[in-house]
């Protein structure tokens, strides 16, 4: 078939980011949140969705992205990977460069898991604090019918 054109396969989809953005504003703007930007990647790290709201500064966008990385480079939150190696800060470091500044290890980057607990993509949301981030990621992530995993618990 000379000059036909495939089509990409894709797991996370234009609807479902758009739902997840509207998902984050509309906890933010439910709990009066300071403005958000909150970017929605897909499972090879680009960009599917991305808006930020009136009054967010110009850096939120490049954190948000970065939260999202993180989520999505480790499989697991973007705040779960700062903690896990506060005492290894040369870590943080090397991956930052490695990853040419996509990396944020600061909570407000959630993975997205399929129903199967895949990971497909992930989510970051900078602008409030960074706990109100984080939540403003998983309720995008649930407002779109998809899963994000939480810490097991620890004994």
């Amino acid at each position: 078939m000379a000059g036909k054109v495939f089509r990409s396969h894709f797991l996370l989809g234009r609807g479902q980011a758009r739902r997840i953005l509207d998902g984050a504003f509309a906890l933010a703007r439910q709990q009066g949140l300071e403005p958000l930007t909150v970017v929605v990647l897909d499972g090879g790290g680009h960009v599917v969705a991305a808006e930020r709201e009136d009054g967010c500064a110009p850096l939120r966008f490049p954190v948000a992205q970065g939260k999202a990385f993180a989520a999505l480079g480790n499989g697991v939150a973007s705040g779960v990977v700062g903690e896990r190696n506060i005492e290894r800060p040369a870590f943080l470091a090397s991956v930052a460069v490695a990853s040419g500044g996509h990396f944020v290890p600061v909570a407000g980057g959630v993975p997205i898991l399929d129903e199967e607990g895949r990971l497909i993509g992930a989510v970051g949301a900078s602008g409030a604090s960074s706990g109100e981030d984080e939540a403003a990621s998983i309720a995008g992530i649930e407002a779109a019918g998809l899963g994000w995993g939480r810490e097991p618990e620890w004994d």
